[in-house]
Parts: C-alpha cells; sequence; structure tokens
C-alpha cells in the first residue's frame, strides 16, 4: 500500500507525463510533414529515450504514425477525429461573430484552418449580393496566394515556414509571388499588422483581407473576407479595420473561458 508521499509521487509523475505527451503532440501538430525521434526530444527539450517512450504509447493509441519509411513521426488518424470534432465545436462558437462581421462589412465572411499544407475552408457567411466570391466549406486552396493562407502563416516559425513552402511557389496568376524569400518580407508586415492581403493573386478579379484567431486550446483559425477586385480596392482600410476588430473579439471571447 502506497502511503500518502509516495501517493503524491505517483499522481505528479502521471501528471508529468501527460504534460509531455501534450507537449510532444501540439510540436508535430507545427509540423505535418513529420519530425524525428531525435528531431522531437531537441524540439520539446526532452531526452531521446524518454520521447521513444512516450511516442511509442501514442502510437498505440493512434495519436502518432510514422510519417516515412526513415522513422518520421506524425500526427495520426485519432486526433484528426478529435480535430474534426473541436473545429465543429470551435466553428459553432465562432460562428455568431463571423454572422456579425459579415453584417458589418455587407460581405463574404470566411473561416478556415491550417491542413496538409493547404488552406481549409470550415465555414462562410455568404453575403446577399449578386456578384461574390465564395467558396464552399471543404475547399482547399494554397497558403502562399490567399489572404487567409498568409495570415496562418505570419503565425508560423520560419522553420516550419519553410517546411511547408518550396523556395519557388507555384505561379496562378501575373499576380501570384513564386519566391519564397519575397513572401517571407511581405509575412513580416502581416506579423506587424495583424491582417494578410490578397490582391489578385490566385483568382484574377477576387481579393481578400485575412486574420488569425486562437480558440480556449490556442488552435489557428483564420477569418477572411473575399471579396470582388471592384469593390476591394479603396475599401481596404475599412475592411481590415472590421476585421481586426472582430478578430480581437474572438480571443478575447476564448481567452475569457479558459
Amino acid at each position: 500500500m502506497m502511503t500518502n508521499g509516495k501517493q503524491d509521487q505517483h499522481k505528479t509523475s502521471n501528471v508529468q507525463v501527460i504534460s509531455r505527451a501534450a507537449k510532444i503532440l501540439r510540436t508535430l501538430r507545427d509540423h505535418p510533414k513529420g519530425l524525428s525521434l531525435s528531431e522531437i526530444a531537441k524540439e520539446v527539450d526532452l531526452a531521446r529515450s524518454t520521447v521513444q517512450r512516450i511516442v511509442t504509447t501514442l502510437e498505440q493509441e493512434r495519436f502518432v504514425v510514422a510519417a516515412s519509411a526513415n522513422g518520421g513521426i506524425r500526427l495520426g488518424p485519432e486526433i484528426t477525429l478529435l480535430a474534426a470534432a473541436v473545429h465543429n465545436d470551435v466553428r459553432e462558437e465562432i460562428r455568431p461573430f463571423l454572422i456579425h462581421l459579415s453584417n458589418v462589412v455587407n460581405e463574404t465572411v470566411d473561416l478556415s484552418v491550417l491542413d496538409n499544407g493547404k488552406v481549409l475552408f470550415v465555414d462562410q457567411i455568404v453575403a446577399p449580393h449578386p456578384l461574390q466570391a465564395t467558396s464552399q466549406p471543404g475547399a482547399s486552396f494554397p497558403l502562399h496566394c490567399t489572404a487567409n493562407g498568409k495570415a496562418i502563416l505570419a503565425s508560423l516559425p520560419v522553420a516550419e515556414i519553410e517546411r511547408l513552402l518550396p523556395e519557388q511557389l507555384k505561379p496562378y496568376n501575373d499576380q501570384t509571388i513564386t519566391s519564397r524569400d519575397e513572401l517571407l518580407k511581405e509575412l513580416e508586415g502581416v506579423c506587424e499588422g495583424g491582417i494578410a492581403f490578397a490582391r489578385e493573386e490566385h483568382i484574377q478579379g477576387i481579393c481578400a483581407v485575412g486574420a488569425v484567431v486562437f480558440d480556449s486550446m490556442e488552435n489557428l483559425h483564420a477569418v477572411s473576407i473575399p471579396i470582388p477586385s471592384t469593390r476591394f480596392y479603396g475599401n481596404e482600410e475599412k475592411l481590415a479595420a472590421a476585421l481586426l476588430d472582430t478578430c480581437q473579439t474572438i480571443n478575447q471571447h476564448f481567452a475569457s473561458i479558459q
């Protein structure tokens, strides 16, 4: 029978393991292509043997899987199922703020997340315009030439951006930034101002502004306003101000319930 002191020590050890496992999962979240055990150990500042024991258990529960034949590790299908449930809950929680923003600017508003190196649309409030820019939830767009994609990229470490994007980026038209270095310079401005712009860089005739929000579990989401170019130019500041105000309100909402 354990004494009170040993029981407390046992509880502390269990909590520490959970904390370390969570740290490993968060690290893998930021590296969708996967990491080796040594790379994980370096990122979380733990011994490789400790990481290996925790990763083995996580693998048995399908929270992580092998990323490649050479031993890399990435998030597994069980995390995807949990994330889907979280996205649904978060989407419903954020939706009233998106509706309010759409009413304020009288434009369509999107909610999206980072998924497999692309930006995935998970919700949309459609404005009643004959001419509008819409993308159905479930659609994926590139990161480097969309406002929501740029907003997400600007919130990631440079090393992770370099993992996600090649040095030469795919051109979609003459407006697309095709140099990763050039894009990184633009992302510095996004970090400072909190707003990303896309000026017909993905689809000609379509512009957008985007910014990020964090839910109560610190998961990253992007809110964006896609708009035909005919209604965009000259209204950038108004759209950006309304978007920033809404994102600040969303962040305050989630901070209050942590």
